[in-house]
């Protein structure tokens, strides 16, 4: 897929306009001055562009439980030393977002890369953030790096980080960071923003003069749903415990798969029906008079224990089918396959997901939703789900848009906190009164 570079019309430099009344040469004077403060800088996001997958875009360490996004942001006219890293450590993937120079590029720009970790492997993460410290000094002398940490684990693991890294470590708070990290990629980077369905699998959304109010719904772990009503005016208005982390242990269990990856790769050979309970099955046809197809699922896994039995009353007339490979222990059974399994759960929670939001975005006159968060993983099945979903339940008078970069939003969002007063186009990172989001909704 080709993704061309925004106008550069459409962003004047370091993204200022519309953020202030200031003058233009007060504006232009604040980009050329010196970095004040180490871990501060001011982001130059002129021409910014998604690069895909090119040459130079390979992980930088290979290890089981790593992933490397070959996405990264290219931004040609920043020329500026950054002096520090971010990293969002969840209670699964520890997200880190980091810049580095191309000095020998034409432009002599730079690009924000993109990593992460499962956080049962920590330590790798921390042992790379050093790497990039001691380069980092090698190249600039005495500036030191700072490490800005959001998420849970940036309490968890905050003596870690310092003890190893001996740094500075400045701790950024959550949903703060996850609306400061959306609001830059829907304001600032061109085709970031999409929405999904089997007939249009990545359509770009421009950016909208009518940003607010949207609901964010960030799936990691646990689920967070957000309603956003300015910059940084923001609350929690709900949530579920049901999410990436759900499926990730369920997965284990039935089918011992061992990464989201290969979880999500069994999804795609999958074939749900072996394993739920569809409308078709109860009514041999769609049920048109309430708007389900016989494809609609009636239950989830709801086919598991009718066929189990049956299996099990055959087994002792001696007609017993082949027992599964995945359960050794059991002499009598049906065989079902790990792939239909993991394609009826990834089913079973991405609508869940889906419908809850549709709920609350109801309940608080919200018609832009958000999806966000590493459950994600740009999978076709989980975005078309979600937005089949909220087309279904809201008529299609609702649309839900996703994103590239859709695990990143709370790390994105630590790194831009380092910025000046009034920084963005909207000035959408400093100088906005804080509204305090509630922690009303389920727990996660």
């Amino acid at each position: 897929m080709s993704v061309s570079n925004r106008n550069s019309a459409d962003l004047d430099t370091a993204g200022l306009r519309h953020a202030t009344d200031m003058p233009h040469d007060d504006r232009v004077g604040r980009l050329e001055d010196a970095i004040s403060n180490p871990g501060s800088v001011k982001i130059n996001v002129k021409g910014a562009f998604i690069l895909d997958e090119d040459s130079s875009s390979k992980s930088p360490i290979e290890s089981e439980g790593v992933h490397y996004e070959n996405k990264d942001i290219r931004l040609p006219h920043h020329t500026g030393l950054v002096s520090h890293v971010a990293v969002d450590i969840g209670g699964s993937l520890a997200k880190l977002v980091y810049f580095t120079r191309e000095l020998d590029s034409a432009d002599n720009g730079g690009r924000l890369n993109f990593i992460n970790f499962e956080t049962a492997r920590i330590d790798l993460c921390i042992d790379f953030i050093k790497q990039l410290k001691e380069e980092h000094e090698k190249l600039n002398g005495s500036e030191e790096l700072c490490v800005v940490a959001t998420g849970g684990g940036a309490y968890k693991y905050y003596d870690r980080l310092r003890e190893v890294l001996d740094v500075n470590v400045l701790r950024e708070d959550e949903m703060e960071c996850l609306i400061t990290g959306l609001d830059f990629f829907i304001t600032e980077i061109p085709n970031e923003v999409f929405t999904y369905s089997e007939t249009h699998p990545m359509e770009f959304a421009e950016a909208r003069p009518d940003v607010y109010p949207y609901l964010l719904v960030n799936i990691g772990s646990g689920v967070s749903m957000i309603k956003v009503s300015g910059p940084r005016q923001f609350q929690r208005v709900g949530g579920t415990h049901l999410g990436g982390g759900t499926f990730w242990g369920l997965m284990s269990l039935l089918t011992g798969a061992r990464s989201f990856d290969e979880m999500l790769a069994m999804a795609d050979r999958g074939d749900n029906s072996g394993v739920d309970m569809l409308v078709g099955d109860i009514y041999g046809m769609d049920y048109n008079k309430i708007g389900l197809k016989s494809t609609a699922i009636a239950s989830t896994f709801g086919k598991v224990f009718r066929m189990k039995r049956a299996a099990e009353v055959e087994a002792e007339d001696g007609e017993g089918l082949i027992q599964s490979d995945a359960d050794p222990g059991n002499d009598r059974g049906a065989k079902f396959s790990h792939e239909d399994m993991s394609r009826s759960l990834l089913y079973a929670i991405s609508n869940n997901i889906g419908q809850i939001s549709y709920l609350q975005s109801e309940k608080h006159e919200v018609k832009h939703i958000y999806f966000g968060g590493s459950f994600i993983r740009g999978h076709p099945q989980t975005m078309n789900t979600l937005s089949y979903a909220i087309r279904f339940w809201s008529k299609g008078e609702k649309q839900a848009y996703f994103l590239r970069h859709e695990g990143y939003l709370g790390a994105v969002g630590a790194f831009l906190r380092r910025q000046p007063m009034n920084w963005g186009r909207r000035g959408s990172v400093e100088g906005t009164p804080i509204a305090h989001p509630k922690p009303n909704g389920l727990p996660h």
